[in-house]
């Protein structure tokens, strides 16, 4: 398993913080590898909303179907996606703090069968990919990156 954690401090409210995480469409906009997010199913972000988001790896792209499996307004969304090689996991924690918010983003990667094999040159990888989308959190949220135990 590969996982990277971020944890950032924003002037957004918890609210408009957990709007902006739980709409999984937004991960185009702060997370470089993904290179398109579109909603197919629900209406808007919920328990029962799926994304498909586009993520490209490996020097091709890959679509994976995100189902929000947790939404427990305004502090928690879980995400889940599942493929033949892979199950990806994402956690997204709001909470407020004074008149703005801390966002801790929670990825999870695992390898299925096989390829489980190559699990610890995904975790050299995965914290590349992390740093970058981390930066890009960072400046939508307007944010700086805080140590929190997880």
């Amino acid at each position: 398993m590969a996982r990277y954690v971020v944890s950032v401090e924003s002037p957004m409210s918890q609210q408009d913080a957990f709007d902006f995480m739980a709409d999984l469409s937004n991960f185009v906009k702060w997370d470089p590898g993904v290179e398109s997010s579109e909603q197919v199913e629900g209406d808007g972000p919920g328990p029962d909303s799926a994304f498909d988001v586009a993520v490209r790896a490996a020097g091709r792209t890959i679509v994976l179907r995100y189902h929000v499996t947790e939404f427990d307004q305004p502090g928690r969304v879980v995400a889940r996606a599942e493929s033949g090689t892979l199950i990806s996991l994402d956690e997204m924690t709001i909470e407020a703090s004074g008149s703005g918010s801390v966002v801790t983003y929670d990825a999870e990667l695992t390898l299925k069968g096989a390829a489980k094999l190559f699990e610890p040159l995904l975790a050299l990888a995965f914290r590349r990919i992390g740093d970058k989308a981390a930066a890009g959190l960072l400046t939508v949220l307007d944010g700086t990156r805080v140590d929190k135990e997880v």
